[in-house]
């Protein structure tokens, strides 16, 4: 027979689930579920077949973005004196899922909290993706409304890293173009049933996969990754000599460079010595 497992310490557990192949999961989050006094779910039947894949049965505590506060004020309480672990359907806990609440209170109440990684959609699709992963941005879902999702992408399109998305098949097609229309035609890639049998990552420019998914969106969670914006175009010799001479119109020779080279991101000395070769002119 098999010892008793060692009881946990007092806590939450905050426990990163598979997202496909229940391979992914891990040999310490499996220990960690086992274990837990309780584990609070999003859904007690996605979870009791993780729990039956491991060989386990444990009280659950439905715990979601509609909860009460009163349910998220009993599990903090419940923290003093018992281990529980918190999952979400899939993937990691927290990432497009509800806990930072229930996180914050129990930090507040000053319970233990211990987090296990594992898989994550959003980080899975950027390794299958191929594009920029030095920086990146996760945001999520976007608005569905077209106004308040158009103000949203914009507000992206300025920043200077990779964007991560989730979505859904039905409105896979117009996300995809919202984004083409408000951020030009950039690299891309739609990921979809990731680590399960049919995982699939399609990519091109936002225009071709408008065209590969005119017809709808494919079934399964879908990440869509988008690159982050090209480099400005060099300005034109001609537009920089125009901002030399307004500069040395105002300012001496050093301080007009270094003004152009702020304004264009050109090297101050190269402008300097052009601003010397124009007075010579």
């Amino acid at each position: 027979m098999n010892p008793t497992p060692e009881r946990l310490d007092p806590g939450l557990y905050i426990v990163a689930t598979p997202i496909g192949n229940l391979g992914d999961l891990s040999p310490r989050a499996a220990s960690i579920l086992a274990r837990a006094d309780a584990i609070a779910v999003e859904d007690s039947r996605v979870t009791a077949k993780l729990l039956n894949h491991i060989g386990t049965k444990r009280r659950m505590i439905p715990y979601h973005d509609h909860s009460a506060d009163h349910v998220r004020t009993d599990l903090v309480a419940r923290l003093a004196t018992e281990s529980i672990a918190l999952v979400s359907d899939a993937g990691t806990p927290l990432i497009s899922d509800p806990g930072y609440k229930l996180v914050r209170a129990a930090r507040a109440a000053g319970h233990a909290i211990v987090t296990i990684p594992g898989p994550c959609a959003a980080i899975a699709a950027l390794t299958l993706a191929g594009l920029p992963t030095d920086r990146f941005l996760f945001a999520g879902f976007l608005p569905v409304k077209e106004k308040a999702k158009a103000d949203t992408i914009l507000e992206l399109g300025a920043v200077r890293a990779t964007l991560v998305l989730y979505e859904s098949g039905p409105r896979l097609h117009a996300t995809l173009t919202a984004l083409h229309t408000h951020l030009g035609d950039r690299d891309a890639a739609v990921t979809r049933e990731i680590s399960k049998a049919y995982e699939e990552a399609v990519t091109g420019t936002l225009s071709v996969l408008i065209d590969r998914y005119a017809e709808g969106g494919p079934r399964g969670e879908i990440v869509i990754v988008v690159a982050p914006p090209g480099e400005a175009p060099p300005p034109e010799p001609d537009a920089v000599d125009a901002l030399l001479r307004d500069a040395l119109t105002r300012l001496p020779m050093a301080k007009a460079a270094a003004e152009v080279a702020k304004a264009t991101g050109l090297d101050k000395r190269d402008l300097y010595a052009r601003a010397l070769a124009m007075r010579d002119e």
